[in-house]
């Protein structure tokens, strides 16, 4: 048996769901029950009803699967699976920042760790973070972390002055304005589409700017352009798969590395044998206490009601 037919084969003996990020590697994305970003991952967490939820992506994603099932098992293949725009948020020092600034609502980007959810009023994605935003009384005033790009580009989208996070994620930070430039001069027209987390002069330069999800249905929607992507490239995995011809280049990075685009070092940990391993083994599971369940379970549901309902 092939490693993916043994993966397939024990799935269905344990019944279990394997949710993957699109960001993983091209072979865990096509063994994936629900390949998506941070909020159709966590629409499909509450969704399923599996006894173990294998979850293809970083710590804090499985983290979010587990405080949404806390009676079910929550696999990651490798727990040096981080991300480095939740460890930019220590909860201790978040704490005493939020207490420093009472009467703000706090909106935190889900990409933050269990103990910063429990610290907080709302949860975002960046597909809902506008709405998430927009949701909130304009005589309140707002605290946005993690992210500092993200808080930024929404601050310009609604005009609402909010309290930022001083965090970043380096994989969208990681994007050369310079190459890019060089890049569209090659290609003047390809359409530039960027991920909000990415820095100012990037999004500036973007004819969309989106979430992951978002990004892929705009290039459904314009399916006779060429694209350059800037965002994690093993994006363009699931946009080729969805859109076979859409033409695509990944924006490229700063640093020369393999591809010369922007790769996350922490979505790369996972590997198919990991991903089978973990599963014949349940382990290594992820825990989270049951009083921080409790307190971040709160923020993420009213995130999903919100996102449930229409615009």
């Amino acid at each position: 048996m092939t490693l993916q037919e043994k993966i397939i084969k024990l799935k269905k003996e344990k019944k279990a769901v394997i949710l993957a990020h699109y960001y993983q590697n091209q072979d865990i994305q096509d063994i994936a029950d629900y390949v998506g970003d941070s909020l159709g991952l966590s629409q499909q967490a509450v969704k399923t009803d599996a006894d173990i939820i294998v979850f293809a992506g970083v710590h804090f994603m499985a983290e979010t699967a587990k405080i949404l099932n806390p009676n079910k098992i929550v696999v990651l293949p490798d727990l040096n699976a981080g991300c480095s725009l939740a460890d930019s948020c220590p909860s201790d020092t978040f704490e005493s920042f939020t207490k420093s600034h009472p009467n703000h609502t706090v909106i935190t980007y889900i990409n933050c760790s269990a103990e910063v959810k429990a610290l907080t009023d709302i949860v975002c994605t960046s597909s809902n973070a506008l709405k998430i935003v927009n949701s909130i009384p304009k005589n309140k005033p707002i605290i946005f972390a993690p992210d500092r790009n993200l808080g930024r580009y929404i601050m310009s989208q609604t005009g609402r002055e909010m309290l930022l996070w001083d965090g970043s994620c380096v994989v969208h930070e990681a994007f050369s304005i310079e190459k890019l430039i060089e890049l569209h001069k090659k290609y003047p027209n390809y359409l530039i589409i960027a991920h909000p987390e990415s820095e100012a002069h990037i999004l500036k330069i973007a004819t969309y700017i989106g979430s992951t999800a978002g990004m892929i249905n705009y290039v459904k929607k314009n399916q006779d352009k060429g694209f350059i992507v800037a965002t994690e490239a093993g994006i363009l995995h699931k946009m080729n798969q969805e859109v076979p011809n859409a033409e695509l280049i990944p924006a490229p990075a700063k640093e020369d590395n393999t591809c010369a685009c922007s790769e996350c070092a922490f979505m790369k940990v996972n590997t198919l044998e990991k991903l089978y391993k973990c599963l014949r083994d349940e382990n290594p599971q992820i825990h989270v206490s049951e009083e921080v369940i409790k307190k971040a379970l709160v923020p993420i549901q009213r995130m999903l009601k919100l996102s449930a309902q229409n615009d």
